[in-house]
């Protein structure tokens, strides 16, 4: 688990400079989905490493030199060769899995392994619905409808977790987004409705997950959510909120 340096850039702030003490260094932001998603592998794993949380509204210049499409999560090899930083989350978690290999996360059977990546593909319907609702105000059905195929998934793998009797990579890739389906309740108000009996085992899932020690190492209650999201909506995102 990270007990490294937290660094919090602030707009204008000079590249951080950490120990030389070979652990990995994640530029991250605290409420980014797909930032978590590096925190849950990264935490899964018990894998030391550094955190740099970056302002996303007004990025640092030197930022581009870890990650050059000025996105996070970005995660640097401090101990490979030329220390390279790989970007994009899944990759990124992927890397991970492979380089370190206690816990694993995704199976070890290509056709297993093949059939995760391909349901984690599907997962973009979720994402871009979930963009959608909160940048354009759209209704939630196109997100519902890309949850059903999760419900369907679970069903046909009769276990509690994708992984299994335990989290797997697609549980800890997906659960960001889950742990935010309070900020839908908030955007949508009353035209928020879970249904419990549609998604029973999506239900179970999220009630499994939240007792988790990795998901509680990187957890964010649906207050500080919403906390946050008010105020990027009032065009002054509190990015060092829990940070």
């Amino acid at each position: 688990l990270s007990d490294g340096n937290v660094l919090i850039i602030s707009p204008g702030s000079p590249k951080p400079t950490f120990p030389d003490d070979g652990q990995l260094r994640l530029f991250s932001m605290r409420f980014c989905p797909y930032a978590q998603r590096a925190h849950l592998v990264l935490n899964a794993k018990n894998i030391k490493y550094h955190t740099a949380y970056i302002n996303l509204t007004e990025k640092p210049e030197w930022l581009v030199e870890f990650s050059a499409l000025l996105k996070v999560p970005a995660l640097q090899l401090v101990e490979e060769k030329g220390q390279p930083s790989l970007i994009e989350s899944l990759v990124i978690a992927e890397y991970l899995d492979e380089k370190y290999p206690q816990n694993p996360l995704l199976p070890r059977d290509p056709l297993k392994k093949a059939q995760d990546k391909i349901l984690l593909e599907r997962f973009n319907g979720i994402t871009n619905a979930f963009m959608k609702i909160l940048v354009h105000n759209t209704g939630l059905d196109d997100y519902w409808t890309a949850l059903d195929v999760f419900e369907e998934e679970l069903g046909k793998r009769g276990t509690p977790f994708f992984g299994g009797d335990k989290p797997g990579f697609v549980d800890y890739m997906i659960w960001p987004w889950l742990e935010r389906l309070p900020v839908l309740e908030f955007a949508q108000k009353d035209l928020y409705s879970f249904d419990e009996k549609r998604f029973a085992k999506v239900s179970q899932l999220i009630s499994l997950l939240k007792q988790d020690k990795v998901v509680k190492s990187f957890y964010a209650t649906a207050e500080q959510h919403i906390e946050f999201l008010r105020t990027r909506k009032a065009g002054n995102a509190n990015y060092d909120l829990l940070a």
